[in-house]
């Protein structure tokens, strides 16, 4: 600001004192913009805070819009020291008699002693297999679906840790490890395969590097040498310490034998975890599980009721103080609070529930809800779906190979006619005529592609095969056991079609990116197993319409369009034309999350006001910084103006002073 220091010293005018109280007036518009900038602050940091409640509440909402929740089914053992148990949706509510003859256990096995573990043992190959040992005909039958490895014992390896530790690190499905039972040579190599049951027996031949022709005598590499239907002198050469088995168990009186002690398949959509025999039957009884949806709901209420408690504090008149609270009378809570509500009190057009109410959960006279946990448990237990549908997005099929996945906001809500005119298939490579069931150098590697993989050089093993079913299994091992294709994820099952006497190769996958193909192969490959090179097929994708429109299909699974947008169903199987509709439904709790994300979107109501106030704030500031550039032009007008009168007053001072004196000097009369 301009200033005159010396303003007052010739009349003894109080300039300063004159300028400060007639600024001091002339500021009070800037006091005013201060305190309108400071309520433009308070609520725009109550607007944050507003958001911050808003996007906790949504939290809880789409914890009620997982409709897995509300299928959850608990399944109990009578008797839980013989089996634990779980369940998905798919089991049925009742109870089951289960009877456990005999766990499942891993073949394992173990080597002769030696002196130590740095004990040279040998190089070479060691290449095992895994398959079912029946021991009334001594056969061993390869296990189709498990894949074959060859593991590489080099130089630096050659020590019993050495083969422990290439076993290990080759992870193909047998653990190894070295025991020692303190005499003299007391280090052995155990050998366990990771997965339990008969058909995971093991099998290993030895290719010794410098060995004997056979490589099943018992020194060298050759002592892991193990083939069960061998004798000790003839490639038996590790000990059997605990045979394979599969777990034995009845269910309501039905008999089943598993591979493991974890049974998945035995009683729909239960899995049970086996831990010893019985000596009694126990019950396996399966149950609705409502506390994942009971939780789900009281966080519901707990959310809303917070954000209720948080937009009235944030917009609150004190009538006993007089103060108001920073968004008091704001348009946007207003908004917010009708329109939740408006929600939460609609009533839905379809489905076996319409109303919160119908479940227990309901608004109170002091605006906050409440749930009936009583009332949601019953509804739960009687109809499940319905409860779903009342409040996540959800379509329900009566036919089991229809199955509802997802659903969007462009989902039109209501029943949707399904037509199926081409069913998914799976690619499935058909080969020639199989002339001979023998193995040798002129048949015995090829490469395959398998959905767009290509797999390395796969090599059978050479031998002459009992049936083609053997030779079946030893394809699909070999090929499932490729490093690229596991890598990938891609598989075939490889069988043998008796009628026509061809193999067949069927990838795991559907629809079009489904492919199989022969690429290259030994000479004879063609003229002996019917594998031409070249040779390839295509999966089929599903096709249809949904809601008459035609619809995208990709493998199983059939998207609609039009008013079926992102109307998502898996067909797994059924007939072609017309099946039943699905049902899609938007319950409540899923309009309030879209409600929601559109208050919390960059364009909504919060964001608006948001930016309003960033902008009155702007406002606010602007008007400051032009109103202080006029007082300091008001100011120095003031300082000149006084100034000038502050030298006026003493001009006339000493004018007077002037005066005064030359009066004292004039002659006195008389």
């Amino acid at each position: 600001m301009a200033s005159i220091s010396s303003a007052g010293l010739g009349s003894g005018l109080d300039v300063n004192g004159l300028v400060s109280q007639l600024m001091a007036f002339e500021r009070q518009p800037l006091t005013d913009l201060t305190k309108k900038e400071a309520s433009y602050q308070a609520k725009l940091s109550a607007m944050g805070n507003v958001k911050a409640a808003v996007s906790t509440f949504q939290g809880s909402v789409r914890g009620l819009t997982d409709v897995s929740k509300f299928n959850r089914l608990g399944a109990t053992v009578s008797d839980a020291t013989i089996a634990t148990s779980s369940a998905t949706s798919l089991a049925q509510i009742g109870t089951t008699r289960l009877e456990v003859w005999q766990l499942a256990q891993a073949h394992k096995l173990k080597t002769a002693g030696v002196a130590a573990a740095d004990t040279v043992v040998g190089t070479g190959t060691l290449t095992i297999q895994f398959g079912t040992y029946n021991s009334d005909d001594n056969t061993f039958a390869i296990n189709p679906n498990k894949s074959s490895a060859t593991v590489t014992i080099a130089p630096e390896k050659n020590t019993l840790a050495g083969v422990r530790d290439a076993i290990n690190a080759a992870n193909i499905g047998v653990n190894a490890s070295i025991v020692n039972d303190g005499g003299t040579n007391g280090f052995r190599l155990v050998l366990a395969s990771k997965d339990s049951g008969a058909a995971n027996s093991l099998k290993i031949t030895v290719s010794e590097d410098g060995g004997s022709p056979t490589n099943t005598d018992t020194s060298g590499l050759s002592m892991l040498a193990y083939d069960p239907t061998g004798t000790v002198d003839d490639g038996k050469n590790l000990v059997e310490t605990v045979a394979a088995k599969d777990a034995k168990l009845s269910v309501d009186g039905v008999m089943i034998a598993k591979p493991s002690n974890t049974v998945t398949d035995a009683i729909q959509g239960v899995t049970l975890n086996l831990l010893k025999t019985t000596t009694a039957a126990v019950d396996v009884t399966i149950s609705r599980d409502t506390s994942a949806v009971t939780t789900a709901v009281q966080a519901f209420v707990k959310g809303y009721n917070d954000l209720a408690k948080t937009l009235g504090d944030l917009s609150a008149f004190d009538p006993k103080s007089g103060k108001a609270a920073a968004l008091q009378g704001e348009s946007v809570i207003r908004s917010l609070q009708f329109q939740m509500r408006a929600t939460l009190n609609g009533v839905l057009g379809q489905g076996s529930f319409t109303r919160l109410s119908q479940v227990g959960v309901s608004f109170q006279r002091d605006g906050t809800i409440s749930v009936d946990t009583a009332k949601l448990a019953g509804a739960l237990n009687t109809n499940a779906d319905g409860v779903a549908g009342l409040f996540g997005a959800w379509g329900v099929s009566t036919e089991s190979s229809v199955k509802f996945v997802s659903g969007s906001s462009a989902t039109k809500p209501g029943s949707h006619a399904v037509n199926i005119t081409t069913l998914a298939a799976q690619a499935k490579l058909v080969g020639g005529t199989v002339n001979s069931l023998t193995v040798d150098g002129s048949n015995d590697t090829f490469t395959i592609n398998v959905d767009g993989t290509g797999s390395g050089t796969i090599t059978l093993a050479q031998a002459t095969y009992a049936s083609p079913q053997e030779l079946a299994a030893e394809l699909q091992s070999k090929i499932n056991g490729d490093s690229s294709l596991k890598a990938g994820g891609k598989s075939v099952v490889v069988s043998y079609n008796a009628d026509t006497s061809t193999f067949e190769l069927t990838s795991a996958r559907y629809g079009s990116a489904s492919k199989v193909s022969i690429v290259s192969g030994a000479a004879a490959l063609d003229t002996t197993l019917g594998l031409t090179i070249g040779s390839s097929a295509s999966g089929v994708d599903v096709a249809g319409t949904i809601g008459g429109v035609e619809a995208t299909g990709s493998g199983q699974y059939l998207t609609g369009n039009g008013v079926a947008k992102d109307l998502k169903l898996q067909i797994t199987g059924g007939s072609l034309g017309e099946r039943d509709p699905v049902v899609y439904n938007v319950g409540l709790a899923a309009q309030l999350d879209k409600q929601l994300d559109d208050m919390l979107s960059a364009k909504g109501m919060i964001a608006a006001r948001t930016e309003g106030l960033d902008q009155q704030i702007k406002g606010v500031g602007d008007k400051r910084t032009t109103l202080n550039r006029r007082l300091d032009t008001v100011e120095a007008n003031y300082r000149k103006q006084f100034t000038a009168l502050d030298t006026l007053v003493s001009s006339l001072q000493r004018t007077s002073s002037y005066l005064s004196q030359q009066l004292a000097n004039l002659p006195k009369a008389g």
